[in-house]
C-alpha cells in the first residue's frame, strides 16, 4: 500500500474524492495509488492542507504522531512529536458534544463523520452569530468538503482509547461512512442552558440531513465561501453571512 493510498483510507476518501481534491482525474489518482505517477508540488500542497498534514510529512510517507494536550502547566506533559494544545475546557466541551449529539443522532443511517463535522460547526459558528459568545469554540478548516474541526482527529482517538465512545466502519448508500456510538452518557453540566437548547435546535434543524446536503450549505456560507483551501476559518465572518444561513435577526437588533 503506498503512502497516498493509506491516507485515503485513513480519512475515509474514495478514489473521487481525491481526485477532486487535487483536481486530476480518477484514473490518475489510481495511477498514484500504485505508485506509478507522483503529486506535483502543487497538488501536494493543496492535498496537505485539506487534510491537515504538512508538506515533509507528505512527501517523506511519515506522519507525525498528533495529540491533545490539556492545558494543565502544573502537571508534567509526557514528549512527544507533535502536540495540537489548546485550553482544557475547550477540549471537555467538545468531547460533551460529540458525546450529546451522537447519544441523540449518532445512530441515524445518515449521520456519519462528516455528518458529525457540519453539526459542530453550525452548533459553533451559529451560536456565535446569534450570542456573540462561544460554545465549544473549536477550530475549522476550510476543505474541499465543507468545514472540518481541527482538533476532531486527536479528540475522537483518545476518547476511543479509553472506551468513552466507540467507532464504527458501515456502509451508506455503498458508500463507506464512519460512524461514532457514545458508550458513556454525557456530562451535560459543562454547559449552560441556553447552550444546550441551541445544540438541540441544530440537531433538530440539520440531524436528518445527509453529508452530502449539509455540505453543500456549508458552501453557500460565507464564513467558508471567504476563506481560503486549507486555512482556518475566522469566526467573525458570521456577520456577513447571506440570509440562506443566518440565523440572527439583525432588524430587532435596530
Amino acid at each position: 500500500m503506498t503512502f497516498l493510498s493509506h491516507l485515503a483510507k485513513r480519512y475515509d476518501l474514495t478514489q473521487e474524492s481525491f481526485a477532486s481534491i487535487i483536481g486530476v482525474s480518477r484514473p490518475t489518482v489510481a495511477k498514484m495509488f500504485r505508485g506509478e505517477t507522483e503529486l506535483t508540488l502543487p497538488q501536494a500542497q493543496k492535498l496537505a492542507g485539506v487534510l491537515g498534514i504538512t508538506l515533509e510529512e507528505l512527501v517523506t510517507g511519515k506522519e507525525r504522531i498528533r495529540e491533545v494536550v490539556l492545558e494543565e502547566p502544573k502537571k508534567t506533559q509526557p514528549k512527544m512529536e507533535e502536540r495540537i494544545s489548546v485550553p482544557a475546557e475547550n477540549v471537555e466541551k467538545f468531547k460533551q458534544a460529540l458525546l450529546y449529539i451522537t447519544q441523540k443522532i449518532g445512530a441515524l443511517p445518515n449521520v456519519g463523520q462528516t455528518v458529525l463535522y457540519k453539526i459542530l460547526y453550525f452548533c459553533d459558528f451559529d451560536y456565535y452569530e446569534k450570542f456573540e459568545e462561544q460554545l465549544i469554540w473549536a477550530r475549522y478548516i476550510k476543505n474541499h468538503f465543507g468545514p472540518t474541526p481541527v482538533e476532531f482527529g486527536a479528540i475522537i482517538k483518545s476518547m476511543v482509547k479509553k472506551g468513552e465512545i466507540e467507532e464504527v466502519k458501515t456502509k451508506y448508500f455503498n458508500k463507506e461512512q464512519t460512524k461514532y456510538l457514545p458508550v458513556q452518557s454525557p456530562d451535560l453540566s459543562v454547559f449552560s442552558g441556553q447552550e444546550l437548547e441551541f445544540i438541540d435546535e441544530v440537531i433538530q434543524k440539520h440531524g436528518s440531513k445527509t453529508a452530502k446536503e449539509l455540505s453543500a450549505l456549508s458552501h453557500k456560507d460565507v464564513p467558508w465561501i471567504s476563506t481560503p483551501e486549507g486555512e482556518e476559518i475566522p469566526y467573525e465572518s458570521v456577520f456577513y453571512r447571506m440570509p440562506e444561513t443566518s440565523v440572527r435577526n439583525y432588524d430587532a437588533d435596530l
